[in-house]
């Protein structure tokens, strides 16, 4: 028997659309998030960072859970779904993106809000002088000088959301070719007493956790070196 059979191999392709896919459109959504964060004075900037930080402290069946309610036939974003003639999203591809882009959302806004803060207020102040738009001044200086920023989020998002179970379970079941990730994967060859593709599939996500933690320590010491 092949360590690996068909039903994990979707899993894994599956797993690893579901990631790129969060990764890019995480990236696209808390980029201006991020920058907010980190230059406005608003009274509302504590608040809207809580919200954001809420999935690092809530449990995952507590955010799928009122994913599943929110998203279903009577939620308001189900009816909004709806009325578009698209649909529920509880149970299909498109739920668990929303449910993977929700629960990663720290791990995107959080990194970019660091580096964007790094920045400071110097360089966009000089950018100005020089009679740059606020706008050109964003893409041609703080961007490039948040690159970190920007890898470290990418990573993290991509990896986080690689490992998630207990919202992709919540909102998306066990479906296969559908809504079984790797970790659901996992789940279900551990109830069926499979423990040997359980063995290939948890050490395979023990790697590619233990490389990610590695690549982000020698990023960051390298980002370290680099400073002036």
């Amino acid at each position: 028997m092949p360590a690996l059979g068909p039903d994990d191999l979707n899993a894994i392709r599956l797993t690893l659309k579901l990631a790129a896919l969060t990764t890019v459109l995480l990236l696209l959504l808390a980029t201006p998030l991020a920058w907010w964060l980190a230059r406005t004075p608003s009274r509302w900037r504590a608040p809207v960072g809580a919200v954001v930080a809420l999935p690092l402290v809530l449990p995952p069946t507590v955010l799928g859970f009122y994913l599943l309610v929110a998203l279903g036939p009577h939620g308001p974003g189900g009816q909004l779904t709806q009325a578009l003639g698209l649909g529920t999203l509880p149970f299909t591809f498109g739920g668990l993106l929303v449910g993977s882009l929700i629960y990663s959302l720290p791990f995107a806004v959080q990194p970019l809000q660091h580096a964007f803060e790094a920045v400071g207020t110097r360089p966009m102040e000089v950018a100005a002088t020089l009679r740059a738009r606020p706008l050109d001044a964003f893409f041609t200086v703080a961007l490039p000088l948040a690159r970190p920023g920007f890898v470290t989020a990418a990573i993290l998002t991509f990896a986080h959301t690689i490992g998630e179970f207990g919202v992709v379970l919540m909102i998306g079941g066990n479906i296969p070719n559908q809504t079984r990730v790797v970790s659901t994967q996992i789940y279900g060859h551990v109830e069926a007493l499979e423990y040997t593709q359980a063995h290939w599939l948890a050490g395979g996500m023990v790697l590619f956790s233990f490389a990610v933690l590695l690549g982000l320590a020698l990023l960051n010491r390298r980002n370290v070196r680099v400073l002036p």
